[in-house]
């Protein structure tokens, strides 16, 4: 029998071969330095991930400021204080937390022995009896 092969179908297919392999190794090559630059198309994908998280990360801080802004401005109320509780409520809380802690101060030094007491407690305001001492509430 008699091959039907010739010597342009042979070259043809060693041709064909030949690009095959040079496609596959041009493939290779460029997969290899996708991967090792990170522009790969799952490095980009990553990327891009990172990218996002962060924008939306930063577009949160953004609202979060903006709200901070907006109740400390009384644009907005918080809504977890209690009801009815207004400006002049919040002024008398805050002027009757000071006199608690005065109050405290007061029994603080009471307790302090007269020699150890610094200069500074000494200098205070407090209400002190004739011997120089501290008055007690």
């Amino acid at each position: 029998m008699r091959s039907w092969t010739t010597p342009t179908s042979s070259s043809f297919r060693t041709r064909k071969e030949t690009i095959k392999a040079t496609y596959t190794a041009a493939e290779a090559q460029t997969r290899i330095t996708e991967a090792v630059t990170g522009i790969g198309e799952e490095m980009g994908d990553v990327g891009l991930a990172m990218q996002r998280a962060q924008d939306k990360t930063e577009q949160m801080q953004a609202r979060a400021g903006a709200l901070d802004e907006l109740i400390a401005s009384g644009a907005l109320e918080d809504a977890t204080l209690p009801a009815g509780r207004d400006d002049i409520q919040a002024e008398l809380e805050r002027v009757s937390a000071g006199e608690d802690v005065e109050i405290e101060l007061a029994r603080m030094r009471a307790r302090l022995p007269a020699a150890s007491a610094p200069a500074a407690v000494e200098s205070s305001d407090a209400p002190k009896n004739p011997s120089g001492q501290e008055a007690t509430s």
